[in-house]
């Protein structure tokens, strides 16, 4: 296969989609702990935006972000202890308060998230959203090859 890209474009390598991403969580964590929240209590919060069964949310957060379940429980019940989450009957929720902050970090985020993307073209961005979910995908299958 030939490639069309000159040489100074540079070619998206097995680092590249880990390196993206350690540099936008940079960003994020940055924003998160001035409200002190981790990155997994954020996703968790984020995931409970419709109730869930602890476990659900457990195995939905798990499957996002490759984190370890006992790590995403004590994540679960830090955000209830900070009453940003609560149990439902069986189910877990976002509260009032932990919505607020999901907004709070929404507004804070989001002109540096457009600054970053700004003057990408759309085609361009439409390109690499194609190819981030293809690797995501393989790489998902991969690791469920290598997990008993």
């Amino acid at each position: 296969m030939t490639s069309t890209a000159s040489s100074t474009t540079p070619i998206a390598d097995a680092r590249a989609p880990g390196l993206t991403h350690y540099a936008a969580s940079g960003v994020l964590e940055h924003v998160l702990a001035r409200h002190g929240v981790t990155f997994q209590q954020q996703a968790a919060l984020r995931s409970a935006a419709e109730p869930k069964t602890p476990d659900h949310l457990v195995t939905q957060v798990r499957d996002s972000l490759k984190a370890d379940p006992a790590g995403i429980r004590d994540a679960l019940g830090e955000l209830r202890a900070e009453r940003l989450l609560v149990e439902d009957g069986t189910h877990l929720r976002t509260t009032d308060t932990g919505r607020e902050l999901l907004a709070a970090i929404g507004r804070q985020t989001a002109p540096v998230s457009h600054r970053i993307r700004d003057d990408i073209p759309d085609e361009d961005l439409a390109a690499a959203g194609r190819v981030l979910a293809l690797v995501t995908a393989r790489a998902n299958a991969e690791l469920a090859a290598l997990t008993p």
